[in-house]
């Protein structure tokens, strides 16, 4: 896969993709701490990666219908949801990598919006344990 344009987001939740067509925004940010080792002496800092982590930040297009997006998401909160992103829709291959990240449901905005404006909330929840990529 080449730089493109980002409209064919493969996201699921739980094994569901059924809201990936309420999704506007993705993003899986993942860093690593960055632990201090410098000693007396040294004129430069110097550092170590410590412990790694993740966060899941997802923009929605609300609905209340059944099976849509608060449905779905209302009885997650406070529990563990599987997350799986891809960059498309394709399958998994080295062009087009799936995340997989058990993300802990902290927060949900039922209700939010202005009047006249389209009805939309976002979500930021932290990784529980590891992120994994695979290509196969």
């Amino acid at each position: 896969m080449a730089i493109f344009v980002a409209t064919d987001f493969s996201v699921s939740i739980n094994g569901s993709t059924a809201l990936a067509s309420y999704l506007t925004q993705v993003e899986l940010k993942t860093s690593a701490n960055d632990i201090t080792t410098t000693s007396f002496g040294n004129a430069w800092v110097t550092r170590v990666a410590g412990l790694k982590e993740g966060t899941l930040t997802l923009q929605f297009n609300q609905d209340y219908a059944t099976t849509t997006v608060d449905a779905t998401l209302w009885p997650l909160l406070g529990s563990n949801a599987t997350v799986v992103i891809k960059p498309t829709s394709t399958a998994v291959s080295i062009n087009n990598p799936a995340y997989t990240a058990v993300c802990l449901v902290t927060d949900l905005t039922p209700v939010s919006g202005n009047i006249g404006d389209l009805a939309t909330f976002s979500v930021t929840w932290p990784t529980n344990g590891t992120v994994s990529r695979a290509t196969a």
